[in-house]
């Protein structure tokens, strides 16, 4: 026990810098019990600590993947450690221990005075288990940096957040300003190569080997145990992401797609939902009401453009990037489909179409509230900048 309090305290202690993760303020830390999933290295513990070392009451930072509950039960150490007047717990890892949600479920019923902020992998399906929760916690998905936030990280420019809205009816003023201030097309250009990831900042030479750790502890130690799929099948879904990073977006023949990795529909279905779950794929569909994951979707993209990079080789398409990073940017806090007549529809409200510079509006023409997000440093009317799209969060 005197272990993981000590280091709890050196975690603490380790933690610098002001920079806070675009989900600290909208989270309301009033709750008794906050879920953040999350893949790893996207900067849940961070956010954790952060949290922990702002508080005046006594709490406590515990990884459950530590070797200490291999022998013990966490519903135990913190009834000791609540014994010692410790009121909140934040609690990292918890997909890595096995009663995760009886023993969170407990705790909440039992303890009505304190407080568990827990992290889990994305794939953390928190209706499954032997408790639901879903009746008791509040659950948030903090996804890598945004545009925004690597400007702010990497060059310490300190953007506000942008609303949709505003982006499409002020672009045209937005622009010219920031452009004062970043140095684009370079800043623009690092992101889209090793902006996603917080690691970034631990050196760009080992960023893409970072990246394909974090993609095969995601499939082999997230995806598998949890969803207790069987090698072949494992092999399976890593063959699949390697047919998507060869030709994304990818637009799927779920049935050759199945012939090619010699298994049944229903499985390359069931897997492109699980790889969409655990972030490391987007998937565009026509619909997100009432959607199973039996439907097929109209294209496959990988989730962001680092993946691109990192696993489809030295000359990536530039639209395959393109598209990524407006999906990417887009769906954290919005929804979003395939149009008929552009490339994207938002909200159910706005069309995009996304492209490089010389991309014309023909194929919006008459479409109301539809515009080019093109690959440009500033925009006019319906022609908006990329870019500007990463400062949403």
């Amino acid at each position: 026990m005197k272990r993981l309090i000590d280091k709890s305290k050196r975690k603490v202690q380790g933690v610098t810098g002001s920079f806070k993760r675009y989900l600290y303020h909208k989270i309301d830390w009033t709750q008794r019990l906050i879920v953040i999933l999350g893949y790893r290295g996207v900067g849940k513990t961070t956010l954790l600590l952060q949290y922990l070392a702002q508080q005046s009451q006594k709490g406590i930072y515990i990884s459950l993947d530590d070797l200490y509950f291999e022998s013990h039960r966490l519903y135990e150490t913190v009834h000791e450690l609540y014994l010692q007047e410790y009121r909140l717990f934040v609690l990292d890892e918890v997909h890595q221990y096995a009663f995760w949600s009886k023993d969170l479920k407990q705790l909440y019923d039992d303890f009505d005075d304190i407080q568990i902020v827990a992290t889990g992998s994305s794939i953390l399906d928190i209706q499954k288990g032997s408790a639901d929760l879903s009746r008791r916690s509040v659950v948030y998905t903090l996804n890598g940096l945004s545009f925004r936030e690597f400007l702010e990280v990497h060059r310490n420019i300190k953007i506000a957040e942008i609303p949709l809205l505003n982006l499409i009816e002020q672009h045209h003023k937005i622009a010219p300003e920031l452009l004062d201030t970043i140095n684009f097309p370079e800043d623009f250009e690092d992101y889209l190569h090793y902006g996603y990831f917080p690691f970034f900042m631990e050196g760009k030479n080992s960023y893409y080997q970072k990246v394909q750790e974090t993609f095969q502890l995601v499939i082999n130690s997230d995806i598998a145990p949890y969803e207790e799929l069987q090698y072949s099948t494992v092999r399976t879904m890593k063959k699949l992401l390697f047919v998507i990073s060869q030709s994304v977006p990818f637009t799927p023949n779920i049935q050759k797609l199945a012939e090619k990795l010699e298994t049944t529909r229903n499985t390359v279905l069931k897997l492109l939902d699980i790889l969409q779950q655990a972030q490391l794929i987007l998937l565009l569909k026509s619909s997100t009401q009432g959607v199973s994951y039996l439907q097929k979707p109209e294209k496959i993209y990988l989730n962001n453009t680092n993946f691109i990079h990192v696993l489809s080789g030295n000359q990536p398409n530039m639209g395959s990037i393109r598209e990524t990073f407006f999906f990417n940017q887009l769906s954290v806090n919005h929804q979003v489909t395939a149009s008929k007549y552009g490339d994207f529809l938002i909200d159910d409200t706005y069309v995009f179409e996304v492209g490089g510079a010389s991309k014309s509006s023909e194929q919006i023409k008459g479409v109301p509230n539809a515009y080019l997000a093109l690959d440009i440093h500033s925009g006019n009317q319906r022609r908006i900048p990329l870019w500007l799209f990463g400062l949403l969060y």
